[in-house]
């Protein structure tokens, strides 16, 4: 064993063993090139995904920030139920339409940057995506879905930013014994 073998990067010196020296390091730095090429494809791929991730997260702590605004717009329009509003001061429905519009425009804006609100309507539950407060009786609902919406859910991109929280139907309570049946007495 020669040194041109250990070490293909040196020219072959001479020799009958050193004929097939260059078809071999030729093929070896053609090997050494396809894997240099495919690296810094992969590199340029990878940097292109984290590139687009930190553009989609980069608002992640503002909009987080945002969502308790959101949440003070809810309450405040729940708080004024519709009947109320109707035979509201004209100048009243006006503040009124004034939250609800300004209410759209900032979940449009959020949603413009990719956060969605997790929809829950007669979801089941998903702890991925739900942070159950309460079982309840579920009111004919089947057991695991979600009863009520107690602070809504939001999501970025495809990550949680925060999971709703919300009660989940219970199982439904065991029978209650028929009043004067028999009692069983022979233990």
């Amino acid at each position: 064993m020669n040194d041109n073998d250990e070490n293909p990067e040196t020219p072959a010196s001479g020799g009958a063993e050193a004929a097939g020296a260059p078809e071999a390091l030729i093929a070896d730095l053609k090997d050494r090139l396809l894997r240099a090429l495919a690296d810094t494809e992969n590199l340029r791929r990878r940097a292109e995904r984290e590139k687009q991730e930190a553009n989609l997260y980069a608002v992640t702590r503002f909009a987080r920030d945002m969502l308790g605004i959101a949440d003070n717009f809810a309450r405040a329009l729940a708080a004024c139920p519709p009947e109320k509003l109707e035979a509201a001061d004209p100048q009243i429905k006006a503040v009124i339409e004034g939250v609800e519009a300004t209410e759209r425009q900032l979940l449009s804006t959020l949603e413009r940057y990719g956060v969605r609100k997790i929809e829950t309507e007669g979801a089941r539950f998903d702890p991925n995506l739900h942070q159950a407060i309460a079982e309840v009786p579920g009111d004919g609902k089947p057991q695991g879905t979600i009863v009520n919406v107690v602070q809504t859910g939001y999501v970025i991109g495809d990550r949680l930013l925060r999971p709703a929280m919300v009660t989940v139907a219970g199982a439904p309570p065991p029978p209650a014994p028929e009043p004067g049946g028999a009692v069983d007495t022979t233990a």
